[in-house]
């Protein structure tokens, strides 16, 4: 897809297939209904980000599926290159400043806790800041832009654990950045419980 603007949102996206996904979910409500909430959070992601004046490109994890959610107008369709997650992100980061992008902002595909509003703000902030992060109550972050690739935040880091925030802003430590809202990822069915949107999910589960 032919390049539009200077700022680029990268997706990383798991393919949703039965028990590929939101397995610490699923240990609660069953593969079946954590697929289906997968599949939710996947059309809210498109909701908010599809009308943004940025360019997008969604990375799966497995492979590119042509028809699905992610409308091939608006998104352009690619595979997720490299050993862990943090290889993973900077190669795509790597492409994108390759492809002469000079905004580039990364999020996940799965956060009901995130706006439109969210992600026009992470993208001003490059433009006094030479990088930006949206911490998640977990420990990790939802969002990661910058404005050039700095390959260390993407090294030595336990993907997945409560330490990774930390971690990266101990790399940022001395340079330009700022933090947006902390938010809250889905990963757990305490993350849910109470949210009014995921009640038609779990109303089966509750006797």
């Amino acid at each position: 897809m032919k390049k539009t603007s200077d700022n680029l949102l990268l997706i990383f996206t798991r393919n949703p297939e039965l028990g590929k996904c939101k397995t610490r979910l699923a240990s609660t409500v069953g593969n079946e209904v954590a697929l289906d909430i997968y599949k939710f959070l996947l059309e809210h992601t498109v909701a908010i980000i599809k009308d943004l004046n940025f360019d997008k490109y969604v990375y799966y994890s497995e492979e590119v599926w042509e028809d699905d959610v992610w409308d091939s107008k608006i998104f352009t369709k690619k595979l997720q290159q490299g050993i862990d997650l943090g290889a993973r992100m900077a190669s795509a980061f790597e492409q994108g400043f390759s492809s002469g992008y000079k905004k580039i902002c990364i999020i996940g595909s799965d956060m009901f806790d995130l706006s439109q509003e969210d992600l026009e703000n992470a993208f001003a902030e490059l433009d006094t800041h030479d990088f930006v992060i949206g911490p998640a109550e977990d420990g990790g972050y939802y969002l990661l832009g910058m404005k050039t690739l700095e390959p260390k935040l993407f090294q030595d880091k336990a993907w997945g654990t409560g330490n990774v925030l930390k971690h990266t802003l101990l790399d940022l430590q001395e340079r330009s950045f700022n933090t947006l809202d902390t938010r809250n990822d889905v990963d757990l069915y305490e993350d849910i419980q109470n949210i009014d949107a995921f009640q038609p999910f779990l109303k089966n589960l509750k006797k």
